[in-house]
């Protein structure tokens, strides 16, 4: 009943506007970590953040690139040619690429690469410019978050999918908004939910987590979220808004171990008494007459 664990590691901006560092994140997510995607983010600065944002400083100059917010986000900006470096790099190494889109240009630039798949985030879950844009342009699988998301926004969006016929390449994401989220506040519970609610009208469920460890992700799947997403970085202590809710490439490839195992594990016995029991029972199981 379980499908194959699906784990994607986002590496998202960890990449700190050096291509270098993105190759190294792509290499070690395939070679090392052996998860199944990884993913990136592009932002168009000037088109997503009004003036007064754009030129604010960074909330939190320790984690800033530049001197204003608009700054720092140019700073880890990375091209539309470097995204298909990024694309030809996977593709060597043997990983899917994709990437989140935050604005329409963005969306634009993005599905003329026809990655397998792109991810809406949840700040832009609602932007349905963009989303009707993706849905008559884009003919890969849609992936989108439901953090910070009112249950009224969320049947709206589903049904704007179903509108354009497109609900059947949707796949949404339980999500809690907060870099790192302390337990209490992952609500796994509500996978149960979206599931109960929306699991028939669209192409799957996943869960995509910005907490600590792993344990949390092993619940998830059993939950019925096939599909896990994790920020990924080199180095959780490097400088930037994402890392120490990211997990490590030694993280990483024990959470694609942890969820291969679970999956394993998880059927019922196809007999009553195992082969690896009997030998067992013969050995073992009282019998006194």
């Amino acid at each position: 009943m379980y499908q194959k664990p699906y784990l994607i590691a986002e590496a998202g901006c960890n990449h700190k506007g050096d291509m270098e560092i993105a190759r190294q994140l792509i290499e070690i997510a395939a070679k090392t970590c052996h998860a199944d995607a990884i993913k990136f983010q592009k932002r168009c600065p000037k088109e997503l953040l009004t003036k007064e944002q754009y030129n604010a400083p960074h909330p939190n100059p320790a984690n800033s690139y530049g001197d204003t917010y608009g700054a720092h986000r140019e700073f880890l900006e990375l091209t539309k040619d470097q995204h298909r470096q990024l694309k030809t790099w996977c593709e060597e190494y043997g990983i899917t690429y994709s990437t989140s889109v935050w604005d329409l240009t963005s969306a634009k630039e993005i599905a003329q690469l026809n990655p397998k798949f792109i991810k809406i985030p949840s700040a832009c879950n609602t932007h349905f410019e963009m989303l009707g844009y993706l849905c008559d342009n884009y003919e890969g699988e849609i992936q989108l978050s439901f953090g910070m998301t009112t249950h009224e926004e969320e049947e709206k969006i589903v049904s704007f999918f179903e509108e354009k016929k497109r609900a059947k390449d949707l796949v949404l994401f339980n999500c809690t908004s907060g870099y790192p989220v302390p337990y209490k506040d992952v609500c796994l519970l509500e996978i149960n939910r979206m599931r109960a609610s929306y699991e028939d009208r669209v192409k799957a469920i996943g869960f995509s987590g910005h907490h600590i460890n792993t344990a949390v992700d092993i619940a998830a799947y059993t939950l019925g979220a096939n599909i896990i997403e994790r920020h990924y970085t080199l180095d959780r202590t490097w400088k930037g808004t994402d890392h120490a809710a990211s997990l490590e490439p030694g993280d990483m490839k024990r959470l694609k171990e942890e969820l291969t195992s679970v999956y394993e594990a998880l059927t019922f016995k196809n007999q009553e008494i195992l082969p690896i029991e009997q030998v067992q029972r013969d050995k073992l199981k009282y019998r006194k007459h």
